[in-house]
């Protein structure tokens, strides 16, 4: 008999918007249109994180021939109170084709009419912050012309 498993819990952590400089285009690689788009800043703010992303990282995107974009990010934030946080965030943005186009002019469109999910990896050496590091998140998110907002939740 296999016993009942309890349904992991979905908590809110915090909401990023992260701000983005243009997108770099590296052309076709093995995989697809190969793209870097540096992260450089923005504001984190929620029940149990706030402050600001650092004018540091990227998302390492491949744009696959069927128009999913892999997103694969590595940035870091600065919490209110001083401790320095690493951000590993790794999913998937994909819908109809006429809204991943909107969204490559640069068009707001709602985030209800395509998907953008990820599964977030925190990390720090500070020990008020300890239990980012044992923490699995999951982040649903938006894209907009200069910027990307992730909501973060941890899985408990």
């Amino acid at each position: 008999m296999t016993p009942h498993l309890p349904a992991p819990d979905l908590s809110h952590v915090c909401d990023l918007t992260v701000e983005l400089d243009p997108i770099i285009a590296l052309g076709t690689g093995r995989a697809g249109q190969r793209r870097i788009i540096p992260i450089v800043g923005g504001t984190v703010s929620g029940p149990r994180l706030s402050g600001r992303l650092l004018h540091l990282g990227a998302d390492w995107q491949t744009i696959w021939p069927s128009g999913v974009a892999e997103l694969d990010t590595r940035y870091a934030m600065e919490t209110d109170d001083g401790a320095v946080i690493e951000i590993i965030n790794y999913g998937y943005r994909h819908g109809p084709a006429d809204v991943i186009a909107a969204l490559a002019r640069g068009e707001d469109v709602d985030p209800s009419r395509y998907t953008m999910r990820t599964q977030a990896r925190l990390e720090t050496g500070d020990p008020r912050y300890d239990w980012v590091n044992r923490t699995l998140f999951l982040g649903t998110g938006a894209r907009r012309a200069s910027s990307v907002v992730v909501s973060l939740y941890a899985v408990g």
